[in-house]
This record gives C-alpha cells, sequence and structure tokens, in this order.
C-alpha cells in the first residue's frame, strides 16, 4: 500500500482533499457512560482513599471520537450500540445534540449499556477500567447492515472497544469501498496483519509497544518503533508520545512533531480528540505533519479540561491556539 514520493505533502496522494465541504466521517466504537471519581492520588493495590468528586459523564472511545470530529468540523456517523437502560438513552440523546448522526447506533434489549470507571488524579493522570455491556455485543452483522455508512465515507475511524472480528468487517468494508480507514488500536493488544492494512495507525506509546514488541524509551527509539509499525502494513504510522510529541513515518523518514505545552487537568479523552481531529484535518487536505501538529493541539486542550467529550475542543479553538502558538 506505501506510495514512494519526496515531499511532505504526500499523505495527500494517500488520502486527497474530500471534495465537499464538510468531510464524512464514520466512526466504529464503543459507547459508555463514564463514571468518575476525582482524587488527589490513585490508589495503590489494597489501598481505600477517599475521592473529592464524583460526576457521570459520556465517554467511550468510539463515542468521544465522533463527538471530537463533529467539533472538529466532520459530518459525523457513529455505529455501536446503547443498552434498554437509562445510561443508553442519555448517551444517544447527548451525542444527537453533539450532531452526530445516531441512526447506526442500535439497542440491545436486557443488556446494559457501556461503563467505564474513570479516577483522575491531581496530576491528570487517570487510571480506567471498562466494563463493554451492549459494546460487546457489535457485531459483523451491525456492521455489514450499516454497510453504506462506511461506504458512502471519506473515513472510517476504528477502534479496540468493540469485538475484533467486528472492527475487521468494517476495516474490510472500506477497503473494498476506497474509503481510508484510522485505527486507534486502543486498549492495547497484539493484532494480526489483516487489522495493520490500513491508511493510518496511530497509537500511544504503550499500545506500540504491545503491538510491534520493542522498546519506545526515547525519543530515537520512538522513531525506530514506528517506522517497524509502518512497515507492518499501514502507509503512516503516528505514535503519540503525551509531552514529548509525536512520531510520524510515513516512508519519508521518521520524525517529531513537537509538543504542546498545557497544564494537564484530565488525560482521559486526549488521545480521542488527537483521533477525530486527525481525521478531519486529513480529509480536508491539510498536509501530514500540520495536521499531526493541530491533532496534537487539539489533544493538549483536551487534556486541560475535566472530563471525556466535555474536554473535547472545537475546530475554531484548534486553529486560534495554533496561530497563538505559531505567532509567539
Amino acid at each position: 500500500m506505501s506510495v514512494a514520493v519526496d515531499s511532505l505533502n504526500a499523505f495527500a496522494l494517500i488520502m486527497p482533499p474530500t471534495p465537499h465541504n464538510c468531510p464524512k466521517i464514520t466512526v466504529l466504537g464503543s459507547i459508555n457512560m463514564d463514571l468518575v471519581v476525582r482524587c488527589a492520588d490513585l490508589p495503590l493495590p489494597g489501598q481505600t482513599i477517599t475521592a473529592e468528586a464524583f460526576e457521570e459523564i459520556p465517554g467511550g472511545k468510539g463515542a468521544n471520537q465522533a463527538v471530537a470530529a463533529a467539533r472538529a468540523g466532520g459530518e459525523v456517523r457513529l455505529i455501536g450500540r446503547v443498552g434498554d437502560d437509562g445510561f443508553g438513552k442519555t448517551l444517544r440523546e447527548h451525542l444527537v445534540s453533539e450532531g452526530v448522526d445516531c441512526t447506526c447506533v442500535e439497542t440491545t434489549a436486557d443488556t446494559a449499556s457501556g461503563v467505564a470507571i474513570v479516577a483522575v488524579e491531581k496530576s491528570g493522570e487517570n487510571s480506567i477500567v471498562v466494563v463493554p455491556g451492549s459494546n460487546g455485543e457489535v457485531t459483523v452483522a451491525d456492521v455489514q447492515r450499516h454497510g453504506d455508512a462506511i461506504r458512502q465515507s471519506d473515513v472510517l475511524m476504528v477502534q479496540l472497544e468493540t469485538p475484533r472480528e467486528t472492527v475487521e468487517a468494517a476495516i474490510a468494508i472500506a477497503r473494498r469501498a476506497g474509503v481510508k480507514v484510522i485505527l486507534d488500536p486502543a486498549p492495547a493488544q497484539a493484532l494480526p496483519a489483516t487489522m495493520l492494512d490500513v491508511d493510518v495507525l496511530c497509537p500511544n506509546e504503550t499500545e506500540a509497544v504491545t503491538i510491534a514488541g520493542d522498546r519506545c524509551g526515547t525519543v530515537e527509539e520512538a522513531k525506530q518503533l514506528a517506522a517497524k509499525l509502518r512497515s507492518s502494513g499501514p502507509d503512516v504510522a503516528i505514535i503519540t508520545l503525551g509531552d514529548r510529541g509525536t512520531i510520524v513515518d510515513d516512508g519519508m523518514g521518521a520524525r517529531l512533531i513537537e509538543p504542546i505545552t498545557i497544564k494537564a487537568v484530565d488525560t482521559t479523552a486526549a488521545g480521542d480528540a488527537f483521533a477525530g481531529t486527525l481525521a478531519v484535518r486529513l480529509a480536508s487536505g491539510v498536509p501530514l505533519d500540520r495536521a499531526v501538529r493541530l491533532a496534537n493541539i487539539a489533544g493538549a486542550l483536551a487534556a486541560s479540561v475535566a472530563g471525556a467529550q466535555p474536554s473535547l475542543p472545537t475546530a475554531d479553538a484548534v486553529t486560534s491556539k495554533a496561530d497563538e502558538l505559531d505567532a509567539g
């Protein structure tokens, strides 16, 4: 799949600008209610602590990325499932209020919606336990039934909080239709070659190490790891390194996109803000390195605000911050 070219704008050959003004993004993924507790420090094994606050906040990597892409300016459809409980109704209503098309979100009878228990400490770091619920019931038949949503899109975004065979089926539909695929391989797990046949693979460093098995302790090691990931199938490998920046390898040499300095409050959806912004900017024809920088800004802005979906920035907020940084 790799394209040999000699320009940093080469990604335009892989993902040309969408012919319409609003990129069409379809997301296959999880929909959760996040039960968030805020505490001074994360508990140690066997330790009981007192939390400072509790909130119920819509989340799930699929839903987060759908909202992130919608706020970034995309026309977004989400394929997934909620349960027939109170959370399911609330989650669907919230997504619709964010401008996400939920006609491909189905309700599973006698099943609880997905839930994530999120502990966030004062540094902004978090610890998450996910109960899949209805997300585990998203099937290959669901993807096939809503295949037109994928085929009519510019980009398909997928993660790994729904069954792997379902994700593989969605990637296959996109491949046959010539739709570009961005895979955020979270939660971390080893992947078969068929799932790496995507346009963009964007793991964090933990996920990258799990997939490729090499070290990622330094920037140079991360560059080598990105090259190894890219050689395994994707046209572009992107490794997010948090406050150390982002590594990009598109076959023209791995390089570091500098980090954005910002005070972290809650990193829960920073990666989802990154992925959603990246998808929309690339589909809009923004050159790869610039799109990654804007995605870095989106992730940093998300990390500076508490909560998953409430933290996701708008396109205007990202552009404004980019202008401020470029001027400085």
